[in-house]
Formats: C-alpha cells, sequence, structure tokens
C-alpha cells in the first residue's frame, strides 16, 4: 500500500465540516484502510481585534483539502468506491491533477506544508497588520497617547518600532503590537 498526499478542490469556507462528512463517509464505507487522513491545512495567528488580543486559524489553502490516500491503481475496485464515496460528500469536488487525473504531492511539499502547520502550532504567527512609515498611536504604556511612525515590524517577536518625538527629538521607542494602533 502506497500512501500518498492529494489536494481535493472543495467549497470555500466548509472546509472543516466537509473534511469530517468525508471521513465519517468513508468509515461507513469501510475505506479508511484506504484514506486515512483528511486535513485542513492551516496556521495559527495571533491578531487584534476589537482591542483584544486572540489566536485563530487560519487556512493555508482557502477551497482545498489534503488527503493522505493509496489511489494509484486505477482498475482496484476500491480506488473507484473512494472516489465515488468522496464525490458524494456535500461540497466536495475533484482531485487536484490533469485531465482527471490526481496529481500526488512530492515528498518535499507535504513536509513543507506539515512542517508549517506544526510550527504554528508551536508558535502561532502574530499578524500586525502595519508596516514601515505607517502613522500609529500608542494606546497603553509609558508613551500613551504619542502619536509616531512605524519604523520597523517584528512579526516573529511581535513587535513594532516606533519613532516618538520626545522634546523635539525622534526617539526609537520598541512596543507590542497591541499596544499601537493605526490612525
Amino acid at each position: 500500500m502506497a500512501l500518498k498526499w492529494y489536494f481535493v478542490r472543495c467549497q470555500s469556507g466548509r472546509e472543516d465540516s466537509i473534511a469530517r462528512n468525508a471521513m465519517t463517509r468513508l468509515k461507513i464505507a469501510g475505506l479508511v484502510d484506504v484514506v486515512p487522513q483528511i486535513l485542513v491545512p492551516f496556521e495559527r495567528v495571533t491578531d487584534l481585534k476589537n482591542g483584544k488580543k486572540r489566536t485563530v486559524n487560519r487556512k493555508l489553502y482557502p477551497g482545498y483539502l489534503m488527503i493522505q490516500a493509496d489511489i494509484d491503481d486505477e482498475e482496484d475496485v476500491r480506488t473507484h468506491k473512494v472516489r465515488g464515496t468522496l464525490r458524494q460528500v456535500n461540497g466536495m469536488r475533484e482531485f487536484l491533477g490533469s485531465r482527471g487525473e490526481a496529481t500526488a504531492l512530492t515528498e518535499s511539499e507535504v513536509s513543507a506544508i506539515l512542517s508549517r502547520m506544526s510550527d504554528a502550532e508551536a508558535r502561532p504567527q502574530v499578524n500586525i497588520g502595519m508596516q514601515k512609515g505607517d502613522l500609529v498611536k500608542i494606546k497603553s504604556g509609558a508613551f500613551d497617547g504619542f502619536d509616531g511612525a512605524v519604523d520597523e515590524v517584528n512579526p516573529d517577536k511581535g513587535t513594532v518600532k516606533v519613532i516618538v518625538t520626545i522634546f523635539g527629538r525622534p526617539t526609537p521607542v520598541e512596543l507590542e503590537y497591541w499596544e499601537v494602533e493605526a490612525v
């Protein structure tokens, strides 16, 4: 049995429920050994909404699922049964590939996607939403109420370096991304 990873198109915005429904149908049909996993590739992102810091899952490929399957043998009855079962799932489309043929992902592509997912689990990426030159207002800390311009954004640390004018001199101040808001 040669399990490979494939991308399957599906209805965007419903990836999680489609993946659950597909696994349920495959279990009922007794095909879990042919399709052991269906994943919705995502990464964890920390962002600021309504003044509150929150961590959410952001889909890496909206409208696509990753399916681990053994469907190389077109002559195999179980391959046809898997494809038929997946076609019956509401919102599921076709396998990615040319002329109806499912194209398997390479090992390097799969490992890159899976490592990106595990890295995001361990350390969520910070979605700062600012870039160099943006005007911001500091909303907490020692510089509360000061205005400045973003000089540097560091999403790995979740910090923003802002140039603030203090006593007529430009002074760089490093702040957490949630301590500033765009003007």
